[in-house]
């Protein structure tokens, strides 16, 4: 009598069990804060000044002394001109400063009235024709950060706004954890590369382009083994050569059970495999595992090779994975939003369903009308994906859980 085959993962559980699993690189380096976009910090960066360093105007205009100006219609001597980057003059009463967005508040001024509110009748005199309160349009000095407070924890992943909050406190560098070393190869005497002739049955490696550019959009060190010949001798060795100096395995491919899949004996042969087979749709032949090495094991992660079903596994799995090796902390999950469906989904499968949709000119999802884990125009076409229960069918006015490209493809 044959064992019962063993009750496919959940999503939740797999990406659980990938969390618990993954060991953050600990090696670091200091890199040019200039060249620091999507790395990773090691280390909390604290602010040694206060931005902004001093008092200064948010508009083009005159400084002056709101008492000067109760009137509503003020005339008053033009002592000085302050550009930013200059110093002024102490402000005394009577008097107003020319003064420019950015510039220091001169000492005895307490508010700037801009320059649409005032008339220059003379080079040294001006008439403000409104009623100032102390402190408008001012910046004040530390408003936005104080010196000595952590304007970046550990484990942020750098983003443009990262890197110019770190460049307002003057950080030429950051520490960031180095980048992850990740191996790539694709299983399957069937790939050709463009540019080749195609053979009776032969297809294009679609697979090896899309994953090698997720991996760049995740900062990732790669290292491209090709395409390896569908033998479980070929597949141990490229295994062996790539478990050597690197954090990640990933291969695309060979991952189901027939006897021209080799990646689970070989990785069984060489390391364990530690999970396979998640309740996904496409995408249910997901491998996990560890391949040795002569000290300790790298990660592994095998692939489908249906396109669709590697590419939506890469972002459901493998990304959030990758996070946590680069030591990025917190939530690693993508946003879902909740949206309408303008469509109906009658077919519900047992396992979670990822479908390609997007957004309609009425703020609803519209569903390409072919789901098949082989068709990559789908990815392309869509908006994000539409993550469906098990069993669950849809239909035309249901609220459902969407989860836009732009949160999975960074």
């Amino acid at each position: 009598m044959k064992p019962s085959p063993k009750p496919m993962l959940a999503v939740s559980e797999a990406l659980d069990f990938l969390m618990a699993a993954a060991r953050p690189v600990a090696d670091t380096e200091v890199v040019p804060t200039l060249e620091a976009n999507g790395r990773v910090l090691a280390e909390a960066q604290v602010s040694t000044l206060n931005v902004p360093s001093a008092d200064n105007t948010q508009m083009d205009g005159y400084a002056v002394r709101a008492a000067d100006c109760e009137s509503g219609e003020a005339t008053l001597t033009v002592s000085q001109r302050i550009p930013a980057g200059q110093v002024g003059a102490f402000l005394a009463p009577g008097q107003a400063a020319r003064i420019f967005t950015g510039a220091m508040i001169p000492d005895g001024a307490d508010a700037v009235v801009m320059q649409e509110q005032c008339e220059a009748v003379a080079p040294d005199r001006v008439i403000i024709r409104h009623t100032p309160t102390s402190g408008e349009w001012i910046r004040r000095a530390g408003e936005d950060i104080t010196a000595g407070c952590e304007i970046l924890p550990a484990g942020t992943r750098l983003r443009s706004q990262e890197l110019g909050l770190a460049a307002s406190v003057g950080l030429a560098g950051v520490t960031v954890v180095r980048k992850l070393r990740v191996a790539v190869f694709f299983t399957g005497d069937e790939l050709a590369m463009p540019g080749e002739p195609l053979a009776p049955g032969a297809i294009y490696n679609s697979n090896r382009f899309t994953l090698r550019a997720l991996l760049e959009n995740l900062g990732c060190a790669i290292t491209d083994f090709g395409i390896v010949p569908d033998t479980l001798a070929a597949t141990r060795d490229t295994l062996r050569s790539a478990a050597r100096d690197h954090d990640l395995i990933i291969t695309s491919g060979g991952v189901s059970v027939g006897e021209e899949d080799h990646i689970k004996p070989a990785v069984e042969a060489e390391g364990r495999l530690n999970m396979w087979q998640i309740a996904v749709k496409p995408g249910k032949p997901l491998a996990f595992g560890e391949v040795r090495r002569d000290e300790g094991t790298a990660f592994f992660l095998g692939l489908p090779g249906n396109p669709v079903s590697s590419f939506i596994t890469f972002l459901l799995f493998v990304r959030p994975f990758i996070l946590r090796l680069q030591g990025v902390q917190g939530d690693v999950a993508p946003r879902a939003f909740s949206m309408r469906a303008d469509f109906n989904w009658t077919k519900a499968d047992r396992r979670n369903e990822f479908l390609r949709a997007r957004v309609n000119a009425s703020g609803g999802l519209d569903l390409f009308p072919n789901q098949g884990s082989g068709v990559l125009t789908s990815t392309v076409w869509g908006d994000g994906l539409v993550d469906n229960p098990p069993s669950n069918p849809i239909a035309a006015g249901d609220t459902v859980r969407f989860i836009p490209f732009s949160e999975l493809l960074h």
